[in-house]
């Protein structure tokens, strides 16, 4: 049986939806869903990019993440599995995986990424920017709490981080260092002019919600 774009989309919106269904780190599907839109919206800015590809690399982006899968391989076969069975065309799996493979923060930072083609670069500025905001701020204090980080201690200073190792330890994080460590640096990290426009006020907020905090937890707001 033959599936058309949408068809393929839903297919895969649907297989997502059962690999994260347990994720309690804000690596849920409420985070697929916002960088689907994202990705979405930036795309009537880039007209060229291909448009299927960035919304399937979207949808499928953290379905074998090794911060969410002991088991990369085998979970990066069952999207190979998906994809073949709904016929997306080799290159397209191709890109897609390119995409996937290459996006992370850490792979930039840390490793060697490969060049991503244009929906790559849309697809990375949107998860960037659910990293970027009030939802933001939300995340990371949840994914700090499912870590075990403390909230904030100001005798722990933010880390200089060289490697991925390093970056992933959790010794010596906490909630707040973890945005002087990565969140703040988003903005300057991304790829097109609208993900760069939404940025600005994003990391804003951010700024805005860090310097109060540190100021009420030294009871200097008063």
């Amino acid at each position: 049986m033959g599936y058309d774009e949408a068809e393929k989309l839903t297919h895969i919106k649907e297989f997502t939806k059962k690999v994260l269904q347990s994720d309690k780190t804000g690596h849920d599907m409420t985070h697929i869903e916002r960088v689907l839109a994202m990705t979405q919206h930036i795309l009537v800015t880039e007209p060229t990019a291909n448009a299927f590809v960035a919304q399937a690399a979207a949808l499928l982006h953290d379905t074998y993440d090794d911060k969410l899968f002991d088991d990369v391989e085998l979970a990066k076969a069952r999207v190979i599995k998906l994809l073949t069975d709904i016929a997306v065309p080799a290159e397209q799996q191709v890109d897609i995986f390119n995409i996937i493979d290459n996006m992370s923060w850490s792979k930039q930072r840390f490793g060697k990424p490969v060049r991503l083609s244009l929906a790559g670069k849309i697809v990375q500025d949107a998860d960037r920017l659910d990293a970027i905001g009030a939802i933001a701020i939300a995340r990371a204090i949840q994914f700090g709490a499912i870590k075990g980080d403390p909230l904030y201690d100001p005798a722990m200073p933010p880390r200089r981080i060289a490697t991925k190792a390093a970056y992933r330890k959790g010794e010596g994080n906490t909630v707040i260092n973890h945005f002087y460590e990565k969140l703040f640096l988003l903005k300057d990290y991304l790829n097109t002019l609208e993900g760069q426009r939404i940025g600005i006020e994003r990391d804003r907020i951010m700024h805005d919600f860090v310097n109060q905090f540190e100021k009420e937890w030294q009871q200097k707001d008063y």
